[in-house]
């Protein structure tokens, strides 16, 4: 790894950590990070069960150790018990904060763009006058934990690694998304139902056309 990365890789895990603390105060409060003006299109029901048992076995692992550790009557045990449990009540709201993102932050349709979102921070920006078709299509990222990957001219936004819907532009066109911009000619994303989404999307482009 190139040492000189470590500030910034740093700076962009504090502010995710930030981002998914701000989720769960949002799902806590029922606030959605959604405008008035847009239609939130949903896309964890995929990851949700993975995270919740996450959850469970992390916060059922906190409480194994913290009492084993009570029960142990040695200096290093409890040199490193709080250690281990506000590491272990860290992992546990990590966790939280990250399905919390999931749900607060869907995707977004409006008069004129779609925001594609992934959890905390990632978003795509797609201008729909420049989306030519759009098709039920599943492709794999690479890797398990990865949300986004370019490959050729096909950017993929998943979950879980996985998308199920492809946008299909006119052109090559310029997207704005969280990392810069980046030019592609497809895009592929991860929908709860790709089917209605599809149809969803097609009546907004018939609906776009009709009034140009």
């Amino acid at each position: 790894m190139n040492l000189r990365r470590l500030p910034g890789l740093a700076w962009e895990a504090l502010l995710t950590e930030l981002a998914l603390y701000r989720s769960l105060a949002r799902w806590i409060a029922r606030r959605p990070d959604v405008p008035a003006s847009a239609t939130p299109i949903g896309y964890a029901q995929l990851v949700g069960p993975m995270l919740w048992l996450w959850i469970f076995g992390s916060a059922t692992e906190a409480v194994v150790v913290e009492l084993l550790l009570r029960q142990t009557d040695a200096g290093w045990a409890e040199a490193i018990r709080l250690p281990l449990l506000v590491l272990g009540i860290w992992g546990v709201l990590w966790m939280l904060g990250m399905m919390a993102a999931y749900r607060v932050r869907p995707h977004l349709l409006t008069t004129e763009r779609l925001r594609i979102r992934n959890s905390a921070r990632i978003f795509v920006d797609v201008p729909l006058d420049a989306v030519a078709s759009i098709r039920t299509a599943e492709h794999e990222l690479p890797g398990i934990v990865r949300a986004v990957h370019l490959e050729d001219a096909l950017l993929l936004v998943g979950v879980s690694s996985r998308t199920n819907l492809e946008l299909v532009f006119t052109a090559p066109t310029a997207l704005r998304t969280s990392k810069g911009e980046t030019t592609v000619e497809r895009v592929g994303l991860w929908v709860d139902d790709p089917r209605a989404v599809a149809a969803q999307l097609r009546t907004k482009l018939t609906g776009m056309a009709s009034r140009h």
